[in-house]
Order: C-alpha cells, then structure tokens, then sequence
C-alpha cells in the first residue's frame, strides 16, 4: 500500500512537470501584442513596418523602432492579395522585407494533439506502476524460499583466504588438508575407490576460528565458499527453510567442486523431540532437508558441507552419523606459541614501536582466542590514536590487556576514602594469599582501580600453558578468592558486599570440586552431573535426579568443608603478615596499582 502511495504521488508530480512545460511552450514569459489587420494595414500605409514574418495563417510583424507585434491574415487569399484587397500601395509594400516560413508539425503537435494524448500517457503511467508493483509482490513470493547463502568466489582477491592466514590449530590443519586435495583432484580419489567425508564438523570455542579456518580451506583449494548461518534457514513459515535448504545445495552442485558452510549449525541441527512443548516444526523440516540433500550426494559430485559449533553435544544423532557430519575437527584455544603467530598476523600493517615484544604479551594471555587476540591489538591502536600517537606502544597493548579481560577504566566511579581502604585491604589479601601458596600462579599486577563492574582487581598470569589442574592446585584457587573476604573481617571486623563475587566463584568451584572432578574422598571418584545437562530448560526439568536426598546433604556438607578449610589456609597466612597485609594497603591507597616487580620486592 505505501509503495502504491509514493507512485501515485510521483505520477502527480510528472502529471504537474508536464502541464508547466506545456504552458511555458503555449504562454511565453513575453507577451506579444495581437494586432487586428485594419490596424496593420494603416501601419503600413504610414510607413511604420520594417519586416513582416508569415507563418500560415500567422504574421510576426516588426516594426522600425524594433517593436514586435502579430496579427491573423485570411486562410483562403495569401499575403499580398490580403493587403491589396485592403487598399496597400504597392510602392509601400515594396519598401517591407516580408519572410515566409512553412508551418511545422511542432506546433500542431503541441498545439491539437498533445491535450488529448498527455492523459492517455499519465494514466497508462500510473496502470506501469501499479502493475509493476503487483508483479514485483508476486515475484517475492516465488523467492522467498530462496538462498541467502553468500559466495566468495576464487578470484575474489579481497575476500580470499588461505591456511598462511589462520595462526596455530596445526592438528586441524592436517586434517583438512585431505579435504583439499580432494576439491583440486577429486578424480584420484574417486578412481582408487576413496570416498571422501562429505560433511566436516568444526568444534570449539567461540573465537578460536572455525569461520576463518573453512574459508582457508575453499582459499587453499581454489573453490567457490558458500556462506549461511544456520539461523537464516528458520522462517515463520513452515517449509521455507527446507526450501532454502533445497535450493541451496542445488547452487553448490552446480558450481561443484565447492564448499558449503553453515555457521552455528545447532540453530537447526538440535536434537529432536526435546525440551517443553514438543518440537519445532519449522526447524525440524529444515534438518530433515538437510539430511535428504547430504545423503542425496553422488560419488561425482564435488560438494563437502563444512558445518561450525561450539555446542555438539546438543545435536541430533542423526546428523553425527557416517555419511553426514563423520569427520569432527576441534578447534582448541591457542597455546602461547600459536598467540604469538596470531599476534603477528593481526600486527600487520599496523605501525608499532620497535620496544613491542609479541612473545610477552601472549604470555600475559593465556586463555584468549584468536577474536580476543584480534581484539586487543585493535584495542591497543585505539588508545594509541586516542593519545595522539602514530606508533603502538608496549605500553597500549598491555593495558589493551586489562581493558579485554576486565573492561575499560571507570574513572568517574570514585571511591569515598573509607570504600577505597576496604578495596585497598580486599586485593591486598589476595594479593598476599597468592603470593604465600607455593601453588598460585605469580601476581603481575595489584590495583583498586575500578574496571568494568570490579572495584578493584589482583592480576595472576601461569608460567606457562596448563591442560591439566590438580587438586592442589584447585585448593589453592579457592584460598586466594577467599583472600579479600577473610581480610576485610580481619582488618575491620565486618565484612561488604565487596567479596559477594568472589564468594560465588568459590562455591561454583568447590561443587564442581565433588560432583564433577570426584575429588571428595567422602563422596568419591563419582560424577553427578555435566555441562550437557544444564542446556536445555526442558532437559533438564524432566531429567531425573541420579542421587538420593542423603547424597545431596553430602554433597552440600562437602563443598562447605572445602570452603571452610580454604578459609582457615587463608586466615593463618593473612594472621601470620599482617604488618605485610597494610604495608601493601597502604601503597594501594597512595598508588592505586602495584606492578609486579614492586610487588616481588615487598613480599621478598
């Protein structure tokens, strides 16, 4: 209706532009003064015309001080029986120069017919538009089950990727190399009898690469890339995804050998017939689709689906099963070797200071994907910007750092100096607990200024890359959350709301401690429950509990014993130095951070 509106305005408008044309063609902006014939005739009788104009029936009459006039002669007799007829010496007719022009189509066009034909146009104009719009309705319903897959095609030089632009995963490229191969020559597979997988599953964390590392492999095999998310699939109407689906694939099939990649397949690929209130059908037609078009392929055809998640745990069995998605390629976090090398490859072109050492800050950043590395180096060119400088410090990418893990610097939320003493004495004591264990990881920075939601914050970075954690090493974890709570009751005999999170994080901790890890000699080596179990809302309410009501007192008493033993490791380290425990308040509170060799030095 609106697009109807606008044409029909835009029809007026034309309708308007026409009409102000034609009367500035009929009308000129000057005036000429229509004379009747008598009164010609006595002008030329007193010697008062310089040259006449016919033009038909029309004469354009000019007089001797260049005064311009027209007049209407008779249609039957021509100009000069005219004047004669009217009594015109022929001596003072000799005397005017007399022009005759032939009549043009020009003006009886615009004159006769184009009154009668300009609305026979504009509403043949209005009927286009109207029917244009109808048509271009129709046609959006024969595309609405089209693919909004997006291609990249090979020779698209700004688009193309390749595996010397995905740092790290060495293991999962090694494993998608077969898949290469097989695009460049599929026929010395297919002649020896191999088949090759014809779905890839891509798992891992959210920011390890799993987008990028497809795109590197239809770079490096010179292939078309289709592109879609499993969420464009899912329509409000029943079957459009199925057809999106259908016709997709129909695409790739085409362009073969090529490479179709569906991010975040579990939008679509759940498991069906869970959770609350039935299924969905919607996106239970569209994993049956893509089912029928996986299991649809022929030997010859050059297609591989290459799907990403970080959730396979939730999807169907079916699409796990030989012949679907039966190869699985994961994605681990980067070691500090493959941060470096990521680091490197988002550095280019980018104008750094010749101090920047790469090697220390991955170091600094264990646990960070490869987003969160790309991330803080773009960070670090935009404190760099902000401060007006045309290089990148050391010094931006450090606090890049901070600003990645904790969030930016909240300089307006300004403690009260009583608040600032309690922020003061609360990461002093995990500080210090930190530094009395053995077991803990070093501290590389102490500070109370606030960042993101924390009023303050204790910085520990590991030596080196852990895989495997202890119970030791756990134990100790709890202790050094516990520091801040256990040295605000100290110091000031009360306790704030200050340690809520941390409280939190010990709990979490010390109950995966006995029901995940079976690291509680009471309850034993037993698991009672997993990270699967708590996806689905519908799951997990209809689950039934695997331990009795008497487990899970244990269960309780267990991880409050553990908490309270922490607690105990705690209160003995910050009893045994508290002159230590405020002589680093009281720096806190005149700096406001402590770097690490400061830090070393106080506690040595």
């Amino acid at each position: 209706m609106r697009n109807i509106v606008k044409n029909l305005i835009i029809a007026f408008l034309i309708f308007i532009l026409i009409s102000a044309l034609f009367a500035a063609i009929k009308s000129p902006f000057k005036k000429i003064e229509e004379i009747p014939l008598s009164n010609l005739i006595s002008e030329i009788n007193n010697e008062k015309v310089k040259e006449i104009t016919v033009q038909g029936n029309k004469l354009d009459i000019i007089l001797n001080d260049e005064t311009k006039k027209t007049a209407v002669k008779e249609t039957e007799a021509g100009l000069s029986e005219t004047l004669k007829n009217y009594g015109v010496q022929n001596e003072k007719l000799e005397k005017i120069k007399i022009n005759v022009k032939e009549e043009g189509n020009a003006g009886f066009l615009f004159g006769t017919i184009l009154p009668f034909l300009l609305p026979v146009i504009l509403i043949g104009l209005i009927i286009w538009f109207m029917m244009r719009q109808v048509q271009k309705g129709s046609m959006q319903a024969f595309t609405f089950s089209r693919s909004k897959a997006r291609v990249i095609m090979p020779n698209d030089k700004r688009e193309k990727t390749t595996f010397k632009d995905v740092a790290g995963n060495k293991e999962a490229k090694e494993e998608l190399q077969e898949i290469v191969e097989f695009l460049k020559s599929p026929k010395k597979f297919i002649q020896i009898g191999a088949r090759i997988p014809k779905g890839v599953l891509l798992m891992g964390s959210p920011g390890t690469g799993k987008t990028l590392m497809a795109k590197a492999v239809a770079g490096e095999a010179n292939v078309p890339f289709f592109h879609i998310s499993g969420s464009e699939f899912v329509e409000l109407f029943v079957g459009v995804g199925a057809g999106r689906v259908r016709d997709l694939f129909q695409m790739a099939k085409k362009q073969s050998p090529t490479i179709v990649f569906i991010d975040e397949i579990d939008a679509v690929g759940r498991q069906r017939g869970t959770g609350l209130g039935g299924g969905h059908d919607e996106r239970e037609q569209t994993l049956n689709q893509i089912l029928v078009e996986m299991d649809g392929f022929e030997t010859d055809e050059a297609v591989i689906v290459i799907a990403a998640t970080n959730r396979p745990d939730v999807l169907d069995p079916a699409l796990l099963r030989p012949g679907r998605f039966d190869r699985r390629v994961i994605l681990d976090e980067p070691d500090i070797k493959d941060r470096e090398e990521i680091l490197k490859i988002h550095a280019r072109n980018k104008p750094f200071a010749p101090n920047v050492n790469l090697r220390t800050i991955a170091e600094r950043t264990p646990g960070f994907s490869g987003a969160d590395l790309a991330n803080l180096i773009n960070e670090g060119a935009i404190l760099a910007a902000r401060r007006s400088k045309k290089i990148i410090t050391q010094e931006e990418l450090i606090e890049s750092i901070e600003k990645v893990m904790l969030g930016p610097e909240r300089k307006s939320h300004i403690l009260t100096v009583a608040e600032k003493k309690i922020a003061a004495y609360h990461e002093a004591g995990h500080a210090l607990t930190a530094a009395s264990l053995p077991e803990a990881d070093p501290v590389h920075k102490v500070s109370i200024i606030s960042r993101g939601r924390a009023a303050g914050y204790t910085l520990k970075l590991p030596i080196e890359d852990r895989h495997l954690h202890s119970k030791t090493y756990f134990l100790t974890e709890l202790a050094i959350a516990l520091g801040g709570y256990v040295a605000e009751k100290q110091i000031f005999k009360d306790i704030t709301t200050g340690a809520s999170n941390d409280l939190q994080k010990a709990s979490e901790l010390a109950r995966a401690l006995v029901t995940q890890y079976g690291m509680s000699e009471k309850i034993g080596p037993v698991a009672f429950a997993g990270h699967g179990d708590l996806v689905f809302l519908g799951r997990e309410l209809g689950m039934e509990r695997h331990y009795s009501e008497e487990i899970s007192a244990i269960i309780d008493q267990e991880v409050s014993r553990f908490i309270k033993e922490a607690q105990k490791k705690t209160e003995k380290i910050l009893k045994e130095k508290e002159k230590l425990l405020e002589k680093i308040a009281k720096i806190l509170i005149e700096k406001e951070t402590i770097e690490r060799e400061e830090f070393e030095k106080l506690v040595k």
